[in-house]
C-alpha cells in the first residue's frame, strides 16, 4: 500500500476537492492517503474523506511563516511517506522543497487550474515568479490536468521534458449510468419543462453574474424554461437576486448537494459560462451524462470538448447570444448518446486515474 500525503488548500466541495475524493474511492484500501489543509480549515467533505480512512491534518501555512513550515517539515518527515503531492501549483514549491528536506524520492505538483487564482500585485507576482521557477527543481514530476494549464506556467519547457505530464480527469461513467433518478418530483417541475441547470460553488470564476441574468431573461419570457443551480453558497447568494424578480418558481437554487447524478438526471440543458477553469469535471459529468450544454469558449473548456461541438462554446460574458443559443438547444433536442459515449470514453476513470496512481 503506497502511503501518500496530499497537499490541498481545504475540503470544501469544488474540483480538486472531488476529483481527489474520486480518486481515493477509486483506489480505496491500496493508499494509505493523508490530506494536510494548508489554508487551515477543513471543510464539508470532511466526512466524506474520514469514511475512506484519511487522515486528515489542516495546518494553516501562509507565505512566509517560518514557524508553520517547520511544522509542516515535521508532518512530512514523521509520516515517512513514499510520495508527496501538492494540489496547490506553484505554491507547492516550499512544501516539496520540505519533503525533499524529510527525505521524500518522490514529490508531485499538480496544477489544477489554468491560470493564477490569486489577486496580482506587484509583490506577489514577484514571489510567484521565484517559486514558478523553483517548482521543477523540487518537483520530481510536475502535473496538469490541462494543456492550458502547462502553457501557462511553464510555457517553452513543459514539451520537451517527461517530468512534466498532462493527467486529464477521469470520470467513474457508472454512476451516471446505473441510475436514472431524478428530482422533478421532489421539486414539482412539471415534466413539460425544459430544465437549464448548472453545477458549481458560488464562485467569481463559475459566473454567476452572468448565469443569473441570462436566467431572468429567459423565464420571463418562456413560463417553460426553468432553471436549476445548485452549488456550495449559491443558495443564499442569489436568493435576494431572484426574489426580487419574483422567480422563484422558475429560478431554483439548491444549494450544496450530494446527489450529482439528479440533478444531472433532472437537467435538459447544461449551461457553465466560466471565466477561467482548470479542467471542469461538472462539465464532463454533464456531458457522460448525454446533456446538451452551451459553455464558454476559454482554452481549457475547448480543450474539454470535442473540436465538432466547439460551436456550443461563446464568451462567458455574453448573454444575449446565450439566449439565442439555448433556445436553440431547446428546439433542436441533440442526440444525447453520441455525446454521452465519446465523453465516457475520453475521460475513463481507470485511464486517467491510473496515470496519476502510477506517479505516485
Amino acid at each position: 500500500m503506497k502511503k501518500v500525503a496530499f497537499l490541498v488548500t481545504g475540503l470544501n466541495s469544488g474540483g480538486l476537492e472531488n476529483y481527489l475524493l474520486r480518486f481515493l474511492t477509486f483506489y480505496e484500501n491500496k493508499i494509505d492517503a493523508t490530506v494536510v489543509c494548508k489554508g487551515g480549515y477543513i471543510g464539508i467533505l470532511k466526512k466524506d474523506f474520514e469514511n475512506l480512512g484519511v487522515n486528515i491534518i489542516p495546518i494553516e501555512i501562509g507565505y512566509f511563516n517560518a514557524a508553520k513550515f517547520y511544522e509542516l517539515y515535521q508532518i512530512l518527515k514523521k509520516g515517512e511517506f513514499d510520495s508527496v503531492c501538492d494540489f496547490t501549483g506553484n505554491f507547492a514549491a516550499i512544501p516539496l522543497y520540505l519533503a525533499k528536506l524529510a527525505g521524500i524520492k518522490n514529490r508531485l505538483a499538480f496544477h489544477r487550474g489554468s491560470n493564477n487564482r490569486f489577486k496580482e500585485t506587484p509583490i506577489k507576482m514577484v514571489y510567484n515568479k521565484a517559486i514558478n521557477k523553483q517548482l521543477p527543481i523540487v518537483a520530481t514530476s510536475v502535473l496538469a490536468n490541462s494543456k492550458a494549464a502547462m502553457n501557462f506556467f511553464h510555457n517553452g519547457i513543459w514539451k520537451d521534458d517527461p517530468k512534466f505530464e498532462v493527467i486529464y480527469n477521469g470520470i467513474n461513467a457508472s454512476r451516471f449510468l446505473d441510475s436514472d433518478e431524478n428530482l422533478r418530483n421532489e421539486l414539482k417541475i412539471d415534466k413539460e419543462a425544459f430544465v437549464v441547470g448548472h453545477v458549481g460553488r458560488y464562485n467569481e470564476a463559475k459566473n454567476h453574474r452572468t448565469i443569473i441574468e441570462v436566467a431572468i431573461a429567459l423565464c420571463k419570457k418562456h413560463s417553460n424554461i426553468l432553471f436549476l443551480l445548485c452549488g456550495n453558497g449559491v443558495d443564499t447568494e442569489l436568493k435576494a437576486k431572484v426574489e426580487a424578480e419574483g422567480l422563484e418558481g422558475q429560478i431554483k437554487l439548491l444549494g450544496y448537494r450530494k446527489d450529482v447524478v439528479k440533478v444531472l438526471n433532472t437537467l435538459d440543458c447544461f449551461y457553465f459560462p466560466s471565466i477561467n477553469e482548470g479542467q471542469p469535471n461538472a462539465l464532463i459529468e454533464a456531458m457522460v451524462a448525454g446533456l446538451p450544454f452551451l459553455a464558454s469558449d476559454i482554452d481549457p473548456i475547448k480543450e474539454t470538448v470535442p473540436k465538432e461541438l466547439h460551436h456550443c462554446l461563446v464568451s462567458p460574458l455574453e448573454i444575449d447570444l446565450a439566449v439565442d443559443r439555448l433556445l436553440e438547444i431547446k428546439e433542436d433536442k441533440p442526440n444525447k448518446l453520441i455525446l454521452a459515449d465519446w465523453a465516457i470514453s475520453h475521460f475513463s476513470a481507470k485511464k486517467w486515474f491510473d496515470k496519476f496512481y502510477l506517479k505516485l
